[in-house]
């Protein structure tokens, strides 16, 4: 995956392409994957970073929805559970069963919740995930040995899935790739295309790195921007009515002292009505999340000190050691883009479901959904584009929805996932490990760890630049590995040795190092608690 030979694809096309994606996460590069999959020519534009929004920020689970089920939302429940063996099954490399803790007081509420989970169990029926159980006081307080004694008689564990998210976007990216489709990085759609008809039949897209202006013809163009594709539609409709109603979700990261064991803690009921979870992930613990409306939506949210002080309060309420602002390692906030369905202000009633959209001009929008249904929204997406297209516009005779069983890049059975996602090895690179290893033994320095905070490597710098179209220390350290999500402090201390490993791979000057030092800079702020 390589982004000047995708560059150079788009420069010298002289047909329509069969769809243009507008939008680099999940939901995304799974309709590139999909409609790549089925024989269709199809070119993702994303503005930034792939995962760079929402995909990146997420609670790092592959779930059904507990707290969905008791809503009532069976649908969404039982479709998702599904989803969930799906990609265990695909990218076992990335995917793991995770047990959580559900903490109980009584034993009615052992009852209730082994009896809702029950249900969660049932609609599970057929996949590769544990079972729930009811386990005693000294159980609980074995399996999670920093929770308070006076919080729990006992508990309920139920099986769930994690994974890292922006490893398995750059999976199915590949994945994609490797299908045939063009996907490009820092390259924002700017306008669409209409013919005289009024029929959308394009889009004008800058490539930020070069400032060159690209106009680009295609059959469909589907909008999938996320929190941003009420952007998308104004370009399309300038008066339309919004979609979304967009709120927040923070997560802080403590050391892993503070949740040392191999089970997740999940508490079901917070002062603001939402669950809350603890979770072991890449040798740290996750505390999150919130759920706060947001009047307007960035690439680069903020945490709002409310959120902080929730979330250090709900975990001092359970942990033996009670966390502070100094203990925080890192806090990433995330924007969730929910469809508008009801007149609530709590955005935490808002439908999680995706919904699709057709324009009269042809603009079809998708959002809406959830990281672990999104191979799902694709298939649906593509499946509506197809069914819309007029005529024979899309001259490929597209096959039918090949994800389901479609291995994603990396795909590892024995990779050992487990102990690499909740711990600190590198199973995530599943297959590519034996390669990744084969370059850091080029040079002996390339496979030393950049930092004791972390377990980076100069390979895995050079890897993510060669293999992965990480083109900025950002790139490389938000995303490509999760180092700026696990401890902000370390990761501004290597920056300028990873902006020098770039520079010598793309070959740019000692300006570009300085720039992109600075602006990691900056950036980190947006991952830093101010100690009040």
């Amino acid at each position: 995956m390589h982004r000047d030979t995708n560059r150079q694809r788009v420069e010298q096309r002289t047909e329509p392409w069969d769809i243009v994606v507008i939008g680099g996460g999940a939901t995304g590069v799974a309709i590139a994957m999909d409609a790549a999959s089925r024989g269709l020519d199809c070119l993702l534009l994303e503005q930034a970073d792939f995962g760079k929004g929402t995909s990146s920020r997420s609670t790092k689970l592959v779930h059904g929805g507990v707290r969905y089920l008791q809503q009532g939302n069976i649908t969404l429940v039982r479709d998702a559970l599904r989803e969930r063996t799906l990609l265990r099954n695909n990218a076992p490399q990335l995917v793991h069963d995770m047990p959580f803790l559900i903490p109980c007081r009584s034993t009615w509420e052992r009852l209730y919740y082994s009896t809702g989970l029950k249900v969660y169990d049932f609609l599970a029926t057929g996949n590769r995930f544990g079972r729930s159980h009811a386990v005693s006081e000294s159980e609980t307080l074995q399996r999670v040995s920093t929770i308070q004694r006076e919080k729990t008689s006992g508990g309920v564990i139920y099986h769930d899935g994690q994974f890292d998210d922006t490893r398995l976007l750059i999976s199915m990216a590949r994945t994609a790739d490797e299908q045939g489709a063009c996907l490009l990085n820092y390259f924002g759609v700017t306008n669409l295309l209409k013919n005289n008809a009024g029929e959308i039949n394009g889009v004008v897209a800058v490539d930020s790195e070069t400032n060159t202006e690209h106009t680009i013809h295609a059959h469909r163009v589907v909008n999938a921007a996320g929190p941003f594709c009420d952007a998308v539609r104004e370009m399309d409709e300038p008066q339309a009515e919004k979609m979304l109603a967009a709120s927040q979700g923070v997560h802080i990261v403590l050391p892993r002292r503070f949740f040392p064991g191999d089970i997740a803690m999940i508490v079901p009921k917070t002062s603001d009505g939402r669950v809350l979870f603890i979770i072991p992930w890449h040798n740290h613990a996750v505390v999150g999340t919130t759920d706060t409306a947001i009047d307007e939506v960035s690439l680069e949210p903020r945490p709002q000190s409310q959120e902080i002080e929730f979330l250090l309060a709900t975990a001092k309420e359970y942990l033996v050691e009670s966390p502070t602002r100094e203990d925080v390692l890192s806090v990433f906030t995330g924007i969730r883009p929910l469809v508008k369905g009801d007149k609530s202000s709590r955005t935490a009633s808002l439908s999680r479901d995706h919904t699709i959209r057709i324009s009269d001009s042809g603009l079809i929008t998708i959002t809406g959904g959830k990281w672990t249904t999104v191979r799902k929204m694709a298939e649906d997406c593509v499946d509506k584009t197809l069914a819309s297209t007029k005529g024979s516009a899309i001259a490929t005779q597209p096959k039918p929805c090949q994800t389901e069983t479609l291995r994603l890049h990396g795909y590892d059975a024995n990779s050992g996932s487990k102990n690499t996602v909740a711990g600190s090895g590198r199973g995530h690179y599943g297959s590519d490990l034996r390669e990744l290893k084969q370059l850091e033994a080029e040079k002996p320095e390339w496979s030393q760890p950049m930092t004791k905070e972390l377990s980076i490597t100069p390979g895995e710098v050079i890897w993510a630049v060669r293999h992965e179209m990480a083109r900025t220390v950002e790139d490389v350290l938000a995303r490509r590995t999760r180092c700026l999500f696990l401890n902000t402090a370390a990761s501004k201390r290597i920056a300028p040795a990873v902006a020098e490993l770039i520079r010598h791979e793309l070959q740019l000057d000692e300006t570009w190092v300085q720039q992109q030092v600075t602006a990691f800079e900056e950036l980190s702020k947006a991952y830093e608690i101010p100690i009040e």
